[in-house]
């Protein structure tokens, strides 16, 4: 149980005092707060006991390329995703999906770390670091480590990440034929929660023009965000024409088993996404 004593909303200034406040139990870190304030009406949960508001460790923000690598820190906003000179080079569809997030209040105040954090089913920038191969690297007062994204989100709104770890940054590696390509389907074009979300991804195999490295990554089909592990393996190696949407789109609609909720239907979820993901390969095909 947390210390009486202590506050309920602290707000540190080094990674260490951060850690060190963790490690006494009973705080929920927080960046920007856009999921915090729901969380408070009772909607997603009971509300915390002790807030650790991380937005003063500036150690956490930025992007940059490091040795074949795109690093972004956890406390970079989508707002900044969207304006990034080097998302737009390196990695567009993660500002393309940055985009989609809320309005423009809540682009300025979430954060990356908060969406992947969170753990949302239907974060819309999950998909983008599964199809990616992106790892997460988390600290604590312990050690840092990394986690490979595939392995960080287990279960709903349920990480790999420890009680006294932050998530500090993610990296992304540089593949130099790699295309990515994001979707989402919401109420509205705007300001809408995801009913499904996908990204795609993969590399052409020079003139025979054959899909390699395939990473097909889904939000809102499962009960956390996923691969599609079957489905990728039936585009491995295969051009992207009719029959090769066919036999993908099958699959997929084997493997995935989305909910019945508020917001849609399973039935509706899994008929589009085999139709997004048709779309997406005959698309590609067509070029």
């Amino acid at each position: 149980m947390p210390n009486a004593v202590e506050p309920p909303v602290a707000s540190p200034s080094s990674l260490q005092d951060a850690y060190a406040l963790l490690a006494k139990g009973g705080y929920r870190p927080i960046a920007g707060g856009t999921d915090l304030m729901v969380q408070l009406t009772g909607e997603i949960g009971e509300p915390p006991e002790r807030v650790l508001d991380i937005s003063r460790l500036d150690r956490l923000r930025g992007i940059e390329r490091n040795a074949g690598w795109l690093v972004i820190g956890a406390l970079t906003t989508y707002t900044e995703l969207r304006r990034s000179p080097l998302i737009a080079e390196l990695l567009p569809a993660l500002a393309e999906a940055a985009a989609t997030i809320g309005a423009a209040q809540i682009q300025q105040r979430g954060t990356l770390g908060g969406n992947i954090a969170n753990a949302s089913p239907a974060g819309d920038t999950l998909p983008i670091l599964l199809a990616t191969d992106a790892r997460i690297v988390v600290g604590s007062g312990r050690q840092e480590r990394t986690i490979p994204a595939t392995e960080f989100w287990i279960g709903y709104r349920t990480t790999a990440r420890a009680d006294d770890e932050l998530v500090l940054r993610v990296e992304v590696p540089l593949v130099s034929d790699r295309r990515v390509r994001f979707r989402k389907i919401g109420t509205r074009r705007a300001q809408a929660i995801s009913k499904v979300v996908m990204a795609l991804s993969w590399s052409a195999d020079g003139r025979a023009g054959a899909w390699r490295n395939v990473r097909l990554a889904l939000g809102s089909v499962a009960e956390r965000p996923i691969r599609a592990w079957e489905t990728e393996a039936i585009l491995e190696g295969a051009r992207p024409d009719e029959e090769t949407a066919e036999r993908a789109v099958a699959a997929l609609a084997a493997e995935i088993h989305p909910i019945d909720d508020v917001r849609s239907t399973a039935e509706y979820r899994r008929a589009v996404a085999t139709r997004v993901l048709h779309r997406l390969i005959r698309e590609e095909g067509s070029r």
